[in-house]
């Protein structure tokens, strides 16, 4: 029986076939997500019941159905041999990630107007340049972030934390919870783009893909929140 190798054993061309691969998933699954965003906007009822879990608790109910399907994306992702639930994983979270952004993006076309789109557009070139750069460091300089795991799960409890009190007792996190959230979801894309380079085996580009789309969704999740509030 073979055995399976993390990525920092592999050759030189073993590794890049294998960034080749987590990289190639990452914008299928960004190019999933658009079209799914696309397919769930025209449909009004599906629109229509997204935007009603905005008000008080049903926000909360939603954040926690969304963190459970994400634990259950995760772990067909990572713990299943079968290469299908990898993909299943990946695919379940793509559209629980479109459903949860409905209201975000509904908010922000409305706000902006015909603008709404420019808005998009302009969330979307920051969070891939930020994504970019952040992506280079890490494999410019070879550093391991797994010592962000601790700081990153502390930073997200207390992040849940607030978000709760918010909805519970109705007041704005305002724009300085939005930006530090942005600074968590840039620590989590160095976290999850080191895994990819020390952490991750051979086999696991798809799971390496989801972390990626993961972070990178919650970076885009606060820069068009940010944008819409301006």
């Amino acid at each position: 029986m073979q055995t399976v190798k993390r990525v920092s054993e592999l050759t030189e061309e073993a590794r890049a076939t294998f960034y080749k691969k987590t990289y190639a998933h990452l914008a299928g699954a960004v190019l999933l997500f658009i079209l799914v965003e696309t397919l769930f906007f025209q449909i009004d009822p599906i629109v229509n019941f997204a935007l009603s879990l905005t008000q008080g608790y049903l926000w909360l109910l939603m954040l926690g159905g969304f963190m459970l399907v994400t634990s259950y994306a995760e772990k067909l992702a990572s713990n299943s041999t079968n290469t299908q639930m990898h993909y299943l994983g990946l695919l379940l979270y793509v559209v629980a990630e479109a459903f949860i952004f409905i209201p975000l993006i509904f908010i922000a076309m409305q706000m902006a107007g015909n603008g709404g789109f420019d808005i998009l557009n302009q969330a979307a070139i920051l969070t891939l340049s930020l994504f970019t750069g952040l992506t280079a460091v890490v494999f410019m300089t070879k550093k391991d972030f797994s010592f962000l795991k601790s700081i990153l799960a502390i930073g997200f409890a207390i992040a849940l934390g607030l978000i709760a009190a918010g909805i519970l007792f109705g007041f704005n996190l305002g724009l300085w919870f939005s930006a530090g959230m942005v600074v968590l979801a840039s620590g989590s894309i160095l976290y999850q783009t080191s895994n990819i380079i020390h952490k991750y085996q051979e086999d696991q580009y798809v799971v390496a893909s989801l972390g990626l789309f993961a972070s990178l969704m919650l970076l885009f999740w606060y820069i068009l929140s940010i944008l819409s509030n301006d």
